[in-house]
């Protein structure tokens, strides 16, 4: 709830380079506004390359030194930073719903899957140990995994504990080196994360933050100095990313945007799909990548969509869901919602427009839309093939299942797909069909749980492997495979 947030000033936020606060070089700065209000908070710098050497040097400064620290000593940080992010969990909400407009449960609801990946962190010695065997009389093989070096992650502004979380503990046990450059609409998260890791024992320049935008970003994917990249954002800003970055011979994890699809049966368990639905759509007020915006209706589901439109109607702006990131946002999803009304779609849930409920002073000047639901959308309107990143849910109907795959499968994306039915049949044929790295079966929002790494198919993800899991492991270590010989002359192999 938005009346428990507490607002305060934040002043110019610069950089972390060195275990230290660090004042930008470049003389640009952008304000940040909490999107509850519509008021400056603060401002950020607007760095560029002259920031990012710097940030690049204390790294490349504090590589050795950590490198040959222990796993097990490596993982002590994490352990200690778990305490500390526990402790100070309800000062990172607020942080993070004061800059990007989350409720506070669910700004807490990232931290904690955040916390679920340093958990997992902290196992990772006891799967890094490599592989050895004698491979012939005299002769054995075996291999190590090796730290990559300096690496950088790039994170979006609408979790901005939890994505970083998702490269830095695994990355970072590991024996790299890291450059956090977060959203410029969400730097406070990013400093305050580096402060307690700082505070748990890692040593100065193992980790720093840059802010910045486009200059940055581009800084970032040219840098020599800079070993891999991963990266999370739009479909759009995500293939350029993988594309520069690959182009300077860098390994590249660059997750992007999605259109999930949500298949509604009409046999869905009508006393709990429509509130699971509605809230797959509407949480986090629909600005995730999991977000179920386009919801495909097989056969006759009036009863389940009548059930949707009631409770979405009940929602309290502020209370039941956040606000949205900045104005050009709330004008963009706007035009999707009119875009579909003119185009025959017929609107049974309008947020256009709304505000928080009253006592919630202050707000009125905010970023808000409130949960739209938008009834026979047809299936080549931008709303239900393009991504909204806003609450607003397309319903398009079909007369059957195939159909409803079909739907899917044409999708430029592929980051989840769900079904929600009472039968086992149609669950099956959503697994074989489905064209999405992620599915959910009477979950709207189905996010792996560690250790099941993270990442979808097709347009929502450039490059290989997921994001968190041991897919974590892998990209941010190269092997080392070591062959070793100790045969008498007299036992010669074909290895002689």
């Amino acid at each position: 709830m938005i009346d428990k947030l507490r607002v305060s000033k934040k002043g110019r936020i610069g950089n972390w380079i060195g275990g230290e606060h660090s004042q930008s070089q470049a003389d640009a700065f952008l304000p940040i506004f909490t999107p509850y209000t519509g008021e400056s908070i603060g401002e950020v710098s607007l760095g560029g390359r002259s920031d990012l050497d710097r940030a690049v040097a204390a790294a490349e400064a504090a590589f050795p030194g950590w490198k040959n620290t222990h796993i097990k000593d490596r993982v002590q940080v994490m352990f200690r930073l778990k305490t500390l992010l526990e402790n100070d969990i309800d000062e990172l909400a607020n942080l993070a719903s004061l800059e990007c407009g989350k409720l506070l449960d669910e700004a807490k609801a990232g931290i904690l899957k955040g916390i679920e990946i340093l958990e997992y962190a902290c196992s990772v010695p006891n799967m890094i140990a490599g592989d050895f065997q004698e491979v012939s009389r005299g002769i054995t093989c075996r291999f190590s995994r090796e730290p990559l070096g300096v690496i950088a992650s790039i994170a979006p502004f609408n979790f901005p504990n939890m994505v970083p979380m998702w490269t830095l503990p695994i990355a970072l046990v590991c024996g790299n080196v890291a450059i956090l450059k977060p959203s410029e609409q969400v730097p406070l998260s990013a400093i305050r994360l580096a402060e307690l890791f700082h505070e748990a024992g890692l040593p100065a320049g193992v980790l720093n933050v840059v802010n910045g935008g486009v200059e940055m970003v581009e800084a970032i994917c040219d840098h020599p100095g800079i070993a891999a990249v991963s990266f999370v954002g739009s479909s759009k800003v995500a293939r350029i990313v993988y594309a520069r970055a690959a182009a300077a011979g860098k390994p590249v994890l660059a997750l992007g945007g999605a259109k999930n699809h949500l298949i509604v049966m009409d046999d869905a368990d009508p006393d709990f799909a429509p509130e699971q639905i509605v809230n797959s759509v509407t949480g986090c007020a629909g600005q995730r990548c999991m977000a179920a915006s386009t919801i495909v209706a097989v056969g006759n589901c009036d009863g389940l969509i009548e059930k949707m439109v009631s409770y979405a109607k009940g929602f309290d702006l502020g209370r039941s869901m956040g606000a949205i990131i900045n104005a050009p946002s709330v004008d963009r999803i706007t035009s999707y919602i009119d875009g579909a009304e003119s185009g025959g779609a017929k609107v049974l849930v309008d947020g256009r427009g709304l505000k928080p409920v009253a006592e919630l002073a202050g707000c009125e000047n905010g970023y808000w839309i409130g949960p739209t639901i938008l009834d026979h959308v047809r299936p080549d309107m931008p709303a239900a093939c393009e991504e909204i990143f806003g609450p607003v849910m397309s319903i398009v109907r079909v007369n059957t299942l195939e159909e409803a795959l079909a739907l899917e499968n044409k999708s430029a994306y592929g980051n989840a797909a769900a079904i929600f039915t009472s039968s086992g049949a149609p669950a099956d044929y959503l697994l074989e069909h489905a064209s999405a790295g992620m599915i959910g079966i009477n979950i709207g929002v189905p996010v792996p749980r560690e250790p099941f790494s993270f990442g979808g198919w097709n347009d929502s993800k450039f490059g290989s492997g997921d994001i968190t899991g041991q897919d974590g492991v892998n990209f941010w270590t190269k092997k080392k495979k070591i062959t070793t010989k100790w045969v008498s002359p007299k036992n010669p192999n074909w290895m002689s």
